[in-house]
């Protein structure tokens, strides 16, 4: 049995991610979803299954449980299918400045970003044969610090980095990792981010289409890349992130 496994499948990215991969490869034979929110899940298997002939297979629970990801762990193993496609799109961001929210909340985002992703993933390795696919999603705040935005930059730069070391390790497995690093994205994920404070003004300007960030992804990890980018003012980012110094772009950033 071939399938693909995604995780925060129930909004935003993840969601578009699992109709777009049941649409895109025909030859999955289930699609194993995962989320917190088991309406929203249930809601895309009965859509998804009506439009493509593919089974989604819904996982209710959230990757930082440790006791979800060893049942799933067990399931896995038990049931042995090919895992063609694992991605990892369970994640959240507050905009805060250091401790302004909850320590809780602080670790939460640490938890699911970063702890819960590598487990994630180092959990269904064992499942993956050659000619699959890993899309961890990193963010476009993976490339410097963020002011405000602290501890997700921090996140992110360690999917990003940890994706990259991945990418380069699995080569030999025919397993491409790539690092999808979204500038923002139009989701509910700016539902949650705002509970502290606002968006910045330059943000909304920049604002990406979801169904194109993971087209866009999708393309990119079939190529073999090992970073997505996309829309022209992330690249743009991303260039000067490499090209400026810090500090004069966080002064910057920090007047915004």
């Amino acid at each position: 049995m071939r399938i693909a496994i995604i995780s925060g499948a129930s909004s935003g990215l993840g969601m578009e991610m699992t109709e777009q991969i049941a649409k895109k490869f025909k030859n999955l034979d289930e699609i194993w979803v995962i989320a917190r929110r088991r309406e929203k899940l249930y809601e895309l298997k009965k859509k998804v299954e009506k439009e493509q002939k593919v089974n989604i297979r819904p996982f209710v629970g959230s990757v930082e449980d440790e006791r979800f990801l060893e049942h799933f762990e067990r399931l896995l193993e038990k049931e042995r299918p090919k895992v063609k496609i694992l991605v990892n799109a369970a994640g959240f961001g507050l905009l805060e400045e250091i401790g302004e929210c909850t320590r809780k909340e602080e670790t939460d985002m640490i938890r699911v970003n970063c702890v819960a992703l590598t487990e994630l993933t180092n959990i269904v390795l064992s499942h993956m044969r050659g000619r699959a696919l890993i899309l961890n999603f990193a963010s476009a705040a993976a490339f410097m610090p963020q002011p405000q935005f602290g501890i997700y930059a921090a996140t992110k730069a360690y999917v990003y980095s940890y994706s990259r070391s991945l990418q380069m390790e699995l080569k030999k497995r025919k397993i491409n990792v790539c690092a999808v690093c979204p500038g923002p994205v139009a989701t509910e994920f700016f539902d949650i981010a705002q509970k502290y404070k606002s968006v910045a003004f330059y943000k909304h300007l920049v604002m990406a289409d979801k169904k194109k960030v993971v087209k866009r992804a999708l393309k990119d990890v079939v190529a073999g890349k090992s970073t997505s980018v996309y829309g022209l003012s992330i690249n743009v980012f991303r260039i000067l992130a490499k090209l400026c110094p810090w500090s004069f772009i966080l002064k910057i950033m920090q007047r915004m």
